[in-house]
């Protein structure tokens, strides 16, 4: 398993050693003092396993950081590790896998590592369409948004790709599951790649900004919100160094 801890303060990767000897004394961690270098090592295989990344370190941010590692290497799974709980939300829509609060206690890894099992081992829904002549099957966790297109709904996926598939849009939407949410007649997006919400405008991560149906606002915004608790809710462990 190759692990690794990016934090510019030596004394903490030091703490981070001790939480982590403290799980497993056979583990080791590569260590980092910037995100560059961190990223730099990321394009090495085999891929990191784990990161546990700082949020704040001099010139860099590590939510910047995140987003430019799950680009590089999206099946590594990101722990953020900060004196402060501010960054939460935003770091529950970079889908990071923990957010430790300093100091680092073994507990914490502990849940980390629980929860990047958890994952792995989780089925993926897909979800298949015929786009033209192909025949076409995707996670829906790649589904970044829907849009009703006339008789055609345009997908849009994370990878960047758009695919026109001919099958109603209410049809297909029904075949999705509780993380994608209607806030337009012919807009559905999924609540994962959302990094804004405003009263009129939901902004995603790929940058689109999508209109929000005025009149139901309030109750779209709720949606949202009790996804974002609810989710957040599941992550979070109930010991020690938890958001």
């Amino acid at each position: 398993m190759r692990i690794a801890v990016c934090d510019d303060d030596l004394a903490e990767q030091e703490q981070f050693d001790g939480a982590l000897h403290g799980w497993d004394p056979t583990r080791s961690a590569e260590k980092f003092l910037s995100g560059t270098a961190l990223l730099e090592a990321a394009r090495e295989d085999p891929p990191f396993d784990i990161v546990f990344l700082d949020i704040y370190m001099p010139g860099e941010n590590g939510m910047d950081i995140a987003k430019a590692l799950g680009e590089i290497s999206p099946e590594t799974g990101v722990a953020f590790v900060t004196t402060s709980r501010e960054h939460a939300v935003e770091a529950f829509s970079l889908h990071a896998l923990h957010y430790l609060v300093k100091p680092v206690t073994t507990e914490g890894v502990v849940e980390a590592f629980r929860r990047l099992t958890e994952l792995r081992a989780r089925q993926r829904e897909r979800i298949s369409f015929t786009v033209g002549p192909d025949r076409y099957t995707v996670f829906l966790d790649q589904i970044s948004l829907l849009e009703n297109d006339n008789h055609a709904v345009n997908v849009s996926l994370a990878d960047g790709r758009r695919l026109k598939v001919w099958t109603p849009f209410n049809e297909l939407v029904q075949r999705l599951d509780d993380s994608f949410l209607r806030i337009n007649r012919g807009i559905v997006v999924n609540m994962d790649y959302i990094v804004h919400m405003e009263t009129d405008i939901c902004t995603l991560r790929d940058g689109s900004r999508l209109p929000i149906a005025v009149r139901q606002s309030a109750a779209i915004r709720a949606a949202y919100d009790n996804y974002v608790f609810d989710r957040l809710s599941r992550r979070r462990g109930m010991g020690e160094g938890t958001p």
